[in-house]
């Protein structure tokens, strides 16, 4: 049976008054104190011999008892309190993914006042509800909501997020009805690259913003300001305010591109071709880290994937070994290095941008592994 819904996730901006908002700190401020606690109690437990920790359900049983001896937390959600100790366990679960997969384990670490940025309600109806522009919050108030679009589904969980520009609600809807574009019947593959921020089988290129680079001096002076500031000082924190917007906004108009884009390239084609990109490893070229980092490739390619799935389209992962090298007309490996921009085969005389040569390798062989077309053949 075919998918018909999807789940989604709808933010809205909050408008608290500012009282509503010194509370949304509080509570914030005691998620992240009882974050640290359970942390540091599993740490302990780890540390005394036993060789294990604390378990989900042994922290959470012990919330009520915590709440009588430090009635603080009993200002809090119930619900939302749980919903910390389970962020604890997921930080725990992905240490040991990374152990089984080999990797870094990168223990959980302890969040400072900056760092933990959002609480939840995972029981829509049960602390958190909408009542027509308002969104009510147990123990903490009804606030008016921007509801800027209308929510689709049921509504599942409520996050309550602050940002450097104010207090933010995502609301987490289960059966969204798919919206289907109508087919175009074409295909193509996708080149992410730094000099175009991607080249089509067609020959197109989509032009890189490049974002950071653009407002790189400007956060550059916001970031000299903050640092002439005296620590503590209230001209300090403000400075710091003035430049985390200033990321936000980069980080906005990065968004913003990348979800335009995805929309034009899903209305055109009705299945996309892309490489499984290691961004990861990538990064680890100082010379290129900050351009591909500033491109954000994994980012967009989440939101193709997702626009796609909403439209009933299909956007296709395929290995990326060897597309940049091989003729794209006869199969033949042409080295060459990441500073030849220009392909030109010495055998059938193929020559064109070294990008569109991989994106018609890489629709090649996203055909091939759908059962549609023929592989591209490395021959040497």
């Amino acid at each position: 049976m075919a998918v018909t819904t999807l789940r989604k996730t709808y933010k809205y901006r909050l408008n608290p008054t500012p009282v509503q908002a010194q509370a949304l700190e509080l509570v914030l401020s005691r998620c992240r104190m009882l974050y640290n606690v359970a942390l540091e109690q599993r740490k302990t437990w780890w540390q005394r011999g036993q060789r294990k920790s604390a378990t989900y359900y042994q922290q959470k049983a012990e919330l009520p008892d915590l709440k009588r001896e430090c009635p603080e937390f009993a200002e809090v959600h119930a619900h939302v309190l749980q919903d910390v100790i389970l962020r604890v366990e997921r930080a725990y679960q992905a240490l040991h993914r990374r152990l089984r997969d080999g990797k870094a384990p990168g223990y959980p670490r302890f969040q400072g006042a900056g760092r933990y940025h959002s609480f939840t309600f995972p029981e829509y109806g049960n602390g958190a509800a909408l009542d027509g522009g308002i969104l009510g919050l147990s123990k903490i108030g009804r606030i008016p909501i921007r509801l800027h679009r209308p929510l689709q589904g049921a509504p599942k969980t409520v996050t309550i997020s602050q940002e450097a520009d104010g207090w933010y609600a995502c609301i987490s809807c289960a059966e969204v009805p798919m919206q289907p574009l109508e087919p175009t019947g074409q295909g193509t593959g996708i080149d992410l690259g730094l000099e175009s921020f991607a080249t089509l089988a067609d020959g197109s290129m989509i032009h890189n913003p490049r974002c950071y680079r653009t407002a790189d001096a400007y956060l550059r002076r916001c970031q000299r300001r903050a640092a002439r500031r005296k620590m503590g000082g209230h001209r300090r924190r403000k400075a710091v305010k003035l430049l985390a917007k200033a990321h936000l906004k980069v980080k906005r108009q990065r968004r913003d591109f990348h979800h335009k884009e995805a929309r034009t390239l899903i209305q055109q084609y009705d299945t996309i071709y892309f490489e499984d990109l290691q961004t990861a490893n990538m990064v680890r070229n100082h010379s290129l880290a900050k351009s591909i980092s500033d491109a954000a490739w994994s980012a967009f390619l989440g939101i193709l994937a997702f626009k796609a799935a909403c439209a009933g389209k299909r956007a296709v992962v395929v290995p990326p070994a060897f597309t940049s090298q091989i003729c794209s007309g006869c199969g033949v490996i042409v080295q060459k290095g990441l500073s030849v921009r220009w392909h030109a085969c010495p055998d059938c005389g193929t020559s064109l941008h070294r990008d569109h040569n991989a994106a018609l390798n890489i629709l090649a062989l996203g055909k091939y592994r759908s059962g549609a077309g023929r592989a591209p053949q490395a021959q040497t």
